[in-house]
């Protein structure tokens, strides 16, 4: 026991110290961003102990306030205001992303890698600086969401259905998008597949039914609303940008003008949500097919452990599709995917978080620093030019693992590395994204 609590001291230290900073820089008010706007009104009816108020007032991710409702309660008790129940609400994304860390840096202990290594998982979970933009906009539930998803199909691979069903159903209740994590959920259950869904299922029913029947329908429509609407909101950082058009003055949500801002054609607002999840099932059922395909092959145990794990990488992959065709998206949409990333690359043979590293700086360029640099066009192309061949590498890697080889040993001809270069290091068999030799997914 002393010789654990040893070993986890200094990382336990460094995440409650990145944590607490964290929270300093990016809990300061809210005086402009969505909670104010949108979950205040009803926290502030919860405190003055009007449920009912609450439940009616909440928002379209009002499941996510359902879970942390009886943490804003809890600053009464020191004659706390309007700012401790603020910061208070963002305690649960900002622990679990902690935790998320912790566990990550003592599997690569375990794996005997260096402390750089332990030290950048750590940093990517617990002081990532696209969290920041999380929380100053007032959406520390994303960081609870992908921590949720990461750890439903974690405990799915380890084969725990009730505990994976458990953790999905309230990550689903928390955030709707999560229900992309339902089929790298159940691919990588060893069995009892319907005993998970059908928890999750209940956890999801359980949270969100008091937000539908006594909001009288108003969170249904909200909900439908945000799945299919003809919404004006259309950001830079996504696939139909180029298709819409310069013209009438954009404004934002406080009436500012966003100059080289386009408008959206009226159909990418009605299909993007609803394409995400339609095709999450398609990449989902192959997927699982090309695993099944090869388990039946004779495959042993390991293997199929280690189809398991890279149904994390199935998670990463459905988490950026998400980023890519949302017209919403904003910078903190590419969290869940990058610890989903982060995740599956830690519990790799190589444990190097390499694509997590370079997803984060470049998603931080796009998304942070650009906007004050160039153009809306400049963004949205370069947002193409770094989330398209990621897509790529991402969808070879899991799909093709014998074309990724055959393009890593090309490249490698080309350059004449000893390690490779670019892409081709990126896909190589003893790179980032490197599998075992018997995986499933490896050439026969």
């Amino acid at each position: 026991m002393r010789l654990r609590v040893r070993e986890n001291a200094l990382a336990v230290s460094a995440a409650a110290a990145a944590t607490l900073a964290m929270g300093w820089l990016g809990l300061y008010g809210f005086g402009w961003n969505d909670y104010d706007i949108e979950a205040r009104p009803a926290f502030e009816a919860l405190i003055a102990g009007h449920v009912t108020e609450f439940l009616r007032l909440a928002p379209v991710y009002g499941g996510s306030m359902v879970e942390r409702a009886p943490l804003a309660l809890l600053p009464s008790l020191w004659s706390g205001g309007e700012l401790a129940v603020y910061r208070i609400l963002a305690l649960p994304g900002l622990l679990a992303a902690a935790a998320l860390g912790l566990w990550l840096v003592a599997r690569l202990r375990a794996r005997g890698r260096p402390a750089l290594t332990r030290a950048l998982a750590l940093g990517l979970c617990v002081a990532n600086p696209l969290t920041l933009n999380a929380l100053e906009l007032g959406h520390p539930e994303e960081l609870l969401g992908a921590v949720l998803c990461v750890a439903a199909v974690v405990l799915a691979q380890r084969g725990r259905p009730v505990w994976a069903g458990l953790v999905l159903g309230v990550a689903i209740a928390n955030k709707q998008w999560a229900i992309l994590a339902l089929g790298p959920v159940l691919i990588a259950l060893p069995s009892r597949r319907l005993l998970c869904t059908a928890l999750a299922g209940a956890v999801t029913a359980a949270v969100l039914a008091p937000l539908a029947l006594v909001g009288s329908g108003g969170f249904l429509a909200a909900t439908r609303a945000t799945a299919s609407t003809s919404s004006t909101i259309f950001q830079p950082w996504q696939a139909w940008w180029f298709l819409g058009h310069h013209g009438p003055i954009v404004r934002g949500l406080f009436g500012n003008i966003k100059v080289g801002y386009r408008t959206a054609p009226g159909w990418t607002g009605a299909i993007s949500h609803p394409l995400i999840v339609v095709l999450a099932v398609p990449l989902s059922v192959l997927f699982w097919r090309l695993r099944r395909g090869r388990d039946d092959a004779g495959r042993d145990a390991f293997a199929r452990d280690t189809a398991g794990r890279d149904a994390l990488g199935l998670l990463a992959l459905l988490l950026l599709v998400r980023c890519f065709l949302d017209t919403w998206d904003i910078a903190y949409y590419p969290l869940p995917f990058i610890f989903a990333l982060l995740a599956w690359e830690v519990m790799g043979p190589r444990q190097l978080p390499l694509l997590a590293l370079a997803a984060t700086v470049l998603a931080w360029v796009d998304f942070e620093w650009l906007p004050t640099h160039a153009s809306a066009d400049v963004q949205a192309g370069f947002f193409l030019l770094w989330s398209a061949p990621l897509l790529a590498v991402l969808a070879l890697r899991l799909y093709a693992p014998e074309i990724a080889a055959q393009l890593f040993a090309r490249t490698r001809a080309t350059w004449g590395s000893r390690e490779g270069a670019g892409l081709g290091a990126l896909l190589a068999p003893d790179g980032p994204l490197r599998r075992e030799r018997s995986t499933p997914w490896a050439a026969p």
